[in-house]
């Protein structure tokens, strides 16, 4: 991967980047923001074992995706269906049980953020129900999600993602490096092993979603499809440079954020709330207060395109995933596209704030785990279908690669296995 980024220009290839920053987009936010940041205020730099280990072990599987998309110029889930329709079926199950949690975990952060940044919203008396601040910011933030997708489709989308990660990246370099600067004492780097049940079950939490749960494998897939679609003299074969650079972004962003909650709150006393605009609040107050008011800030806008960048592509891959398995398995011309699905989305995720669970954490908790626990079936399917008759023999993986999966493959089973054994 190094000799990748000493042999191109970054600033004269940027043209061929997107579907790798659309992954870095995906992957960097509940996992970085909230994630990354907790363990550094619990753990200090204790986890940073567990960051780097699951992306080691997760990176075979992510890749995957954008290499059998750039060997066959399929996605995975026509690959998944080429391998039975039990395990397009088995994936379509999966992705239904878990699209409307994540979206709606993601989306409750960005609105809480977005109230603490822009301000509060006065609240609107529906029936017997009286919507809050964050209600109102959850439903205008998803509204803009829709209308930039529906209205610019895949090259705005394609635009928007290398100005957020550019931004972000600068943001929270800023920040890793002010708070570097003021932190006196010496950070211990003695790695820790949850013991109790609680901090078992956010480790899990933690590694579930950290670069980002396996089923944006998919999503990658059909976003080097779509890159290849629209884009004139788009080179197929800058796709896994593009992939690497989006993971070796959200590894980056990740060790930034354990750092930045390592430095800022670790031993501060602060208690995290699970409400979603307290949580924003918080982390925003205690790193002006142990930065200065001018990181207000940058805190801020590293935070907000964080988890908006998240928020966007969620809902724009989950419906385009549904749609395209939906089609495989019922139907060409179904009535279910796109746009359906976007819908479906949408108000499904409304229902599940409004009516289930408006708890930031309780949500947060519930689809980490749900993705690390479904991990195993993404990491076998993939291998497979990498390693098959399905994908030309120059495009299957390198003897360490092989490797690398078998590891990965185990890991997530043990840990798997592990955690369930504790419940």
């Amino acid at each position: 991967m190094l000799k990748l980024f000493r042999n191109h220009n970054m600033l004269s290839k940027l043209k061929h980047f997107g579907p790798g920053l659309l992954f870095a987009g995906a992957a960097i936010g509940v996992s970085h923001l909230v994630q990354s940041t907790r363990a550094g205020a619990d753990f200090g730099l204790g986890l940073i074992w567990a960051l780097l280990v699951v992306n080691i072990f997760k990176y075979p599987v992510f890749q995957f995706g954008s290499r059998y998309a750039t060997a066959t110029n399929e996605s995975l889930l026509d690959g998944y269906f080429k391998l039975g329709k039990g395990v397009l079926i088995t994936y379509y199950l999966l992705n239904l049980a878990t699209m409307f949690t994540i979206q709606t975990a993601v989306t409750i952060v960005t609105a809480g953020l977005a109230s603490n940044l822009f301000g509060d919203l006065p609240s609107i008396v529906i029936g017997h129900k009286t919507l809050s601040s964050t209600e109102i910011w959850t439903v205008i933030i998803l509204i803009i999600c829709v209308l930039l997708l529906i209205i610019g489709k895949y090259k705005l989308l394609d635009r928007l993602m290398k100005i957020i990660i550019i931004t972000l990246t600068i943001s929270t370099i800023i920040a890793v490096s002010i708070a570097l600067s003021n932190h006196s004492q010496p950070l211990s780097i003695t790695q820790v092993l949850p013991v109790n049940h609680t901090e078992i079950a956010f480790l899990i939490a933690f590694m579930g979603w950290m670069p980002a749960p396996l089923d944006v494998s998919v999503w990658q897939s059909l976003w080097t499809i779509e890159k290849n679609d629209t884009t004139k003299n788009y080179e197929s074969k800058y796709a896994l440079f593009d992939f690497n650079v989006g993971y070796i972004s959200t590894i980056f962003l990740g060790i930034g954020f354990l750092l930045l909650g390592a430095l800022v709150m670790y031993d501060s006393g602060e208690t995290f709330s699970n409400s979603a605009s307290l949580f924003s609040k918080q982390l925003i107050d205690l790193y002006t207060k142990n930065l200065g008011n001018w990181a207000y800030l940058i805190i801020g806008i590293a935070a907000f395109t964080t988890m908006f960048s998240t928020t966007l592509t969620t809902m724009d891959a989950s419906p385009r995933a549904m749609s395209h398995a939906t089609k495989l398995l019922f139907d060409e011309k179904t009535k279910f596209n796109y746009k359906f699905w976007m819908a479906l989305l949408f108000f499904g995720s409304i229902f599940i704030f409004f009516f289930l669970a408006s708890e930031m954490g309780t949500l947060i908790k519930l689809a980490t785990i749900l993705s690390f626990i479904t991990a195993p079936f993404f990491a076998i399917m993939n291998y497979i279908l990498i390693s098959s008759k399905h994908t030309p023999k120059a495009w299957h993986p390198s003897k360490k690669l092989h490797i690398l999966s078998w590891f990965g493959i185990a890991f997530l089973l043990g840990f798997s296995g592990w955690y369930l054994s504790t419940l």
